[in-house]
């Protein structure tokens, strides 16, 4: 669902605003095939890292809920309108890879969960290697139940602390392919926190859950 160019982005965004402890916990992202349906739309934002003596840390989640009203479906084309709470109409195709797409009707509700987390933190890990790693994790409903599905992708980069430069405010990272780049600190605490041979770790996890529930009977 994402790449690496996003992952890297996010790093030269964030990595200079490090500003927590790398005792702290990443926060758990969890997403269940069968989210509670919601009639309004949640955005919340989450970047509120503290300061303390150790390492930098930093963590910030974005997430998003949505829920549309089935209004017509076609079965033989997979063809679906939903209304969604503003009012607006949308029409879509929707894929083979939809499992049991004959249980839904019109007057049922979809709602669709989104969740990103990011987190980065300087830990000190000598003779570190920088390496990328990407796992994804995905499941869906049983045949013969209503649709709903959610898939999970968590894609983790370590970079090596080469050079830190406090009088300029500038601090270089090697990545996973040897390209090292250099980044100025939005805040010096940071910089006098780390030293040469730390690894910066990050953590970019999408989590995107989609389910069908049924119209209350009348």
């Amino acid at each position: 669902m994402f790449s690496r160019k996003l992952l890297s982005i996010a790093i030269l965004s964030s990595t200079v605003a490090l500003s927590a402890c790398n005792d702290r916990q990443p926060e758990a992202v969890s997403v269940e095939t069968a989210p509670v349906m919601s009639e309004t739309v949640a955005v919340a934002v989450d970047a509120a890292p503290v300061l303390t003596e150790e390492k930098p840390f930093l963590s910030s989640t974005v997430s998003y809920q949505d829920s549309s009203k089935v209004t017509a479906i076609d079965h033989a084309t997979r063809v679906v309108t939903l209304l969604d709470d503003e009012g607006i109409s949308s029409t879509i195709t929707v894929g083979p890879e939809a499992r049991n797409l004959d249980q839904v009707s019109a007057g049922d509700t979809v709602t669709v969960e989104y969740v990103t987390n990011l987190t980065i933190e300087v830990v000190d890990a000598p003779n570190a290697v920088p390496i990328v790693a990407d796992v994804v994790a995905s499941v869906r409903a049983e045949k013969g139940e209503m649709p709903a599905a959610a898939t999970i992708e968590t894609l983790v980069e370590v970079s090596t602390v080469e050079a830190i430069d406090i009088e300029a405010n500038t601090f270089k990272l090697k990545d996973a392919d040897g390209v090292v780049t250099e980044y100025t600190a939005r805040d010096p605490e940071n910089l006098i926190r780390s030293k040469v041979g730390d690894v910066v770790v990050a953590t970019l996890t999408e989590a995107m859950a989609i389910s069908v529930n049924k119209a209350a009977a009348e």
